[in-house]
């Protein structure tokens, strides 16, 4: 069976230079990595507002899954990042209008900060894609070991 790896880019001149992609898919794989909440002009989106800030995020982390073929459905683990873990609830509560009903395994963590201090969480998103794994479990049902 042919491995197929797919980068998906998000435009930062910063990609080739440090070696880092928005996105990799390897087969029925994708990870998205670290996601900071920048806007479309470069600027930080809700300066001071953990909710604001998770919401772009995700957003972001959304469009990569689809430009690798993937869906928040298929999202199996999320990390959510924080430069203030006592704030917790406003990036939960922005995970939850997205993931509710599909449950993720998800970790948050306190970092000592970001890139840029306007930052206040990051999240990364890894997704297994559905039909890849449908397409592995025999008809016994059970998964392959």
């Amino acid at each position: 069976m042919e491995r197929m790896r797919q980068i998906i880019a998000s435009g930062s001149p910063l990609e080739p230079q440090i070696g880092f992609s928005r996105a990799v898919r390897s087969g029925d794989h994708v990870a998205v990595a670290g996601t900071a909440p920048i806007g479309d002009d470069g600027s930080t989106v809700g300066p001071g507002d953990v909710y604001a800030q998770t919401v772009r995020c995700l957003d972001i982390a959304e469009q990569a899954l689809r430009e690798a073929g993937a869906s928040l459905e298929e999202v199996v683990r999320t990390r959510i990042m924080l430069t203030d873990v006592t704030r917790w609830e406003e990036a939960a509560r922005a995970h939850g209008e997205r993931f509710a009903s599909i449950r993720p395994a998800t970790t948050f963590v306190e970092v000592s900060r970001f890139i840029d201090p306007d930052w206040l969480v990051e999240v990364e998103a890894d997704a297994v894609l559905l039909r890849a794994v449908h397409q592995q479990v025999p008809p016994s049902g059970r998964g392959i070991a």
